[in-house]
């Protein structure tokens, strides 16, 4: 149990946008990220030495590479060749709060860049962590790339967005919070629980097509976030629902509460759950309310597979989350190397998003100024360009969680 509170206290960094990631990763996710370790690739100081002139302070040749931590192996700094084109990876390495997740999200670019790099130069630019920082590191990077894929943390998308510093297509990587328009050349890329709960609402839609919905969250930013949205997509779709928030203190949901629910359910049963919860929390619900009502949730709710762990208070949970980490046999998952050192749910997660942020990279690229579809490792990707402005619809992948045996995919999902 301990395992799966602590792979959903990390979700927080991925949902990210408007979903988890790390403190300023935004999205307000369950504890953020996990305590800062020594990133493989390391910043730059603030007062750098001297560099040759092909190689600006805090930037770094990455092609070839090798994939894993401790393998740093730079490329000298010749320019590219002719027809090359040159994508920069704007990530905060050296921070003590998102370095972690930031060389994540490096990985899993590298991989992509391993597989499908024939004709670009990736040069990841460590930037700082906070806002000014990175709108100086984005303006190098600018100046010498075709192509910018990044920043990570929220306040550093929202200082680009905010900023005339766009001129570059730009691939941020989390979620602004702004309701504004974006600029032409930003395309969002960032994990959301928010979409999750929708697509969780109309998966529960198709089979409960006459269905009432009890919605349960705690207090936390993200869970009420993701209670909203489904609640708005349910109701959009014609259906009723009650909402219910649990008193959780410390990752434990209060047992009164509990016995109140289960009492309130004796005699006003709904036909489904929707559970904005970790797997953790979802756990103690479960055990003390039954599994026999279907029960939807997100990948803050997935407990992973670790050897050994048991978790039959989640079986039968309907789960919405990245083919990365619920269909380890779908056709794209297995072209790509797993991270060797990393047991986090979210780590594995943020490695997917590298990985894709590379073929939606690569294919504007290929494809400039067109719309495509990808079948990601983060899920089924479809990128729009409407009146000037870029955006991307994720489909994530369902499963049911089956105790013991991983996850059942779900027919056409």
């Amino acid at each position: 149990m301990k395992k799966g509170l602590l792979a959903a206290g990390a979700v927080g960094i991925l949902a990210g946008c408007t979903t988890p990631m790390p403190p300023d990763l935004g999205c307000g996710v369950p504890g953020g990220l996990c305590a800062p370790v020594q990133p493989n690739t390391s910043a730059v100081p603030s007062e750098p030495p001297p560099a040759p002139p092909e190689t600006p302070p805090s930037e770094m040749r990455t092609s070839p590479v090798e994939l894993y931590p401790g393998t740093n192996n730079p490329q000298s700094g010749a320019r590219p060749a002719a027809g090359t084109a040159r994508i920069a990876l704007l990530l905060p390495l050296g921070s003590p709060g998102l370095g972690q997740a930031a060389e994540a999200v490096r990985a899993g670019f590298l991989a992509g860049q391993e597989r499908d790099g024939a004709g670009i130069e990736v040069t990841v630019v460590a930037s700082g962590e906070s806002p000014e920082s990175t709108l100086q590191a984005y303006a190098r990077a600018a100046e010498q790339n075709d192509i910018i894929v990044g920043p990570l943390a929220r306040s550093s998308v929202a200082a680009i967005i905010g900023s005339n510093a766009v001129t570059r297509p730009t691939l941020v990587l989390n979620h602004p919070q702004t309701e504004g328009p974006l600029p032409p050349q930003v395309l969002v890329l960032g994990l959301s629980l928010e979409e999750e709960a929708r697509q969780a609402a109309d998966w529960a839609a198709q089979e409960h097509p006459a269905g009432r919905a009890l919605v349960l969250s705690g207090k936390a930013a993200w869970q009420q976030r993701a209670a909203g949205a489904f609640a708005a997509r349910w109701t959009r779709l014609g259906h009723n629902n009650a909402r219910v928030e649990l008193p959780i203190n410390d990752g434990y949901v209060d047992a009164n509460a509990l016995s109140e629910l289960r009492s309130r359910l004796a005699v006003d049963r709904p036909e489904l759950v929707f559970a904005a919860l970790d797997a953790g929390t979802l756990r103690q619900v479960r055990s003390s309310l039954g599994t026999s009502l279907p029960t939807y949730a997100l990948s803050a709710a997935n407990p992973g597979r670790s050897p050994g762990l048991a978790v039959p208070e989640l079986d039968g949970v309907r789960l919405v989350d990245l083919p990365w980490t619920i269909q380890p046999d779908n056709a794209q998952v297995m072209l790509y190397p797993r991270p060797v050192d990393s047991d986090s749910l979210d780590m594995q997660r943020l490695y997917a998003l590298g990985i894709d942020a590379f073929q939606v990279a690569r294919t504007l690229v290929q494809q400039p100024g067109t719309g495509f579809e990808l079948d990601g490792v983060t899920g089924r990707l479809s990128v729009r360009r409407n009146n000037g402005a870029w955006s991307l619809r994720r489909i994530e992948a369902s499963a049911v969680y089956r105790d013991g045996i991983g996850y059942e995919a779900v027919a056409g999902k």
